[in-house]
């Protein structure tokens, strides 16, 4: 099925769903798929799994090497789908330096129900301690920006869904 040749970004804070809605999101387009969180460098993981939060010095060769593997994988006709939260408007304009026909899709909801998500699973460098931070860092994508929305609370059956469909149109 596949009809979209742009790359993606799935943003959105941690526990939005970004790495569940790439990977469905991917299948069901026919592309690859990568998980933004393993092309974090070493130091960067280290701080996360402290409880650290990033700042904007330590996600900068991450979004870099982020905007990197799009516009490479654009280049060679075969657009990828990557997972990474994007929160503020200079880290989206960062990796569109790299690649400006990324589409980035936002998963949005509410800090209760992510923070329940959150709880309920395990993650490598990322505890529900740093939801809040990430919230109060998020800055909603603008209207003049290449984005889709995708509201949380749906299945992600549906949410692909809602996606494929505006793809699609």
């Amino acid at each position: 099925m596949t009809t979209n040749q742009t790359p993606i970004i799935v943003m959105g804070v941690s526990g939005s769903g970004k790495s569940t809605i790439g990977a469905l999101l991917a299948e069901k387009l026919e592309q690859e798929f990568i998980d933004g969180d393993a092309l974090h460098p070493e130091e960067n993981r280290i701080k996360m799994a402290a409880g650290i939060a990033l700042d904007d010095v330590d996600r900068t060769p991450w979004l870099n090497n982020i905007g990197e593997k799009l516009s490479d994988s654009n280049k060679a006709g075969a657009p990828v789908i990557i997972a990474c939260s994007a929160l503020k408007r200079s880290y989206r304009d960062l990796i569109r330096s790299h690649e400006p026909d990324t589409l980035f899709v936002h998963l949005t909801g509410g800090k209760q129900l992510i923070g329940e998500r959150m709880a309920a699973r395990k993650h490598e460098f990322m505890p529900t301690s740093l939801l809040t931070s990430q919230l109060a860092t998020l800055e909603e994508p603008s209207s003049d920006e290449h984005v889709l929305l995708a509201e949380v609370a749906h299945t992600p059956e549906q949410i692909v869904s809602d996606l494929l469909e505006a793809l699609n149109h």
